[in-house]
């Protein structure tokens, strides 16, 4: 497989599992054994959108059971003969392989996957990536001559990798109790996202939109802002160094 692969920096190594949950899209060339029309093809097709049961294969990392996952979309892109280019935008976790054999048994016929692109995970786009050699030269111009112009465009702040969570903003007296492993307490809360649901992943937030820790959240959107006391999310993993919001660098009033 090639593609987008995200790739995480010293702390931020913490949150990979948090992005290997986000939503893929894929661009696969999946070969049948026999010609077929364009029309039962994209019939066929059809039939994987939404939700679909799959086994995994045997050769992969994770334990054999029936686990259902989600196509959010899937289209055929080209047809040529027994080959057959297709993209899908799917739920983290789908094996496509998988779905390339699942789709010949639709079809009636063999089926296998040939070769699989991933053009986008999470936030990141094909269009975002760079190749190895650009990471090298930029690292290089940034060590060796003191450009950090090309290193910048490459190296992202973990805030946008984390873009895609809901999120719960908190006054500034209470981010460093967060880094020391707190849990955030309603009236720390200065905002929030409108459509959190209890059980929730979020991100918590400085007012300056600083990502202080990845947290499941304890309450609705809906029940934060009616109560005034108790706890609204409980955190799993601080980004943030303890200290970096200390007393002298916040004023109540």
């Amino acid at each position: 497989m090639t593609g987008v692969l995200p790739v995480t920096l010293e702390k931020t190594c913490k949150v990979m599992d948090t992005l290997l949950e986000t939503d893929k899209e894929y661009v696969a060339v999946m070969k049948i054994h026999r010609d077929v029309s364009t029309e039962k093809l994209n019939n066929a097709l059809a039939e994987f959108q939404g939700e679909i049961y799959q086994v995994p294969p045997a050769r992969a990392a994770v334990k054999r059971r029936i686990r259902i996952r989600k196509i959010y979309s899937i289209k055929l892109l080209q047809k040529k003969g027994k080959y057959v280019l297709f993209k899908v935008h799917c739920e983290a976790g789908t094996y496509i392989r998988k779905l390339c054999v699942d789709i010949g048994r639709i079809l009636g016929v063999n089926s296998q996957m040939v070769t699989l692109r991933r053009t986008r995970s999470g936030v990141f786009s094909e269009a975002e990536a760079y190749k190895p050699y650009q990471v090298a030269f930029a690292y290089y111009m940034w060590r060796e001559r003191g450009r950090e112009d090309l290193i910048r465009k490459i190296v992202h702040p973990v805030e946008e990798a984390l873009s895609f969570l809901p999120r719960i903003v908190v006054k500034d007296s209470a981010v460093d109790p967060v880094c020391h492993g707190a849990y955030i307490a309603v009236p720390g809360v200065s905002a929030l996202s409108p459509e959190i649901k209890r059980g929730d992943t979020v991100l918590i937030q400085t007012l300056k939109g600083e990502a202080v820790a990845i947290a499941k959240a304890n309450m609705s959107t809906e029940d934060i802002y009616r109560r005034r006391k108790g706890v609204a999310a409980n955190p799993l993993k601080v980004l943030m160094k303890p200290g970096t919001y200390s007393y002298d660098t916040y004023t109540e009033f």
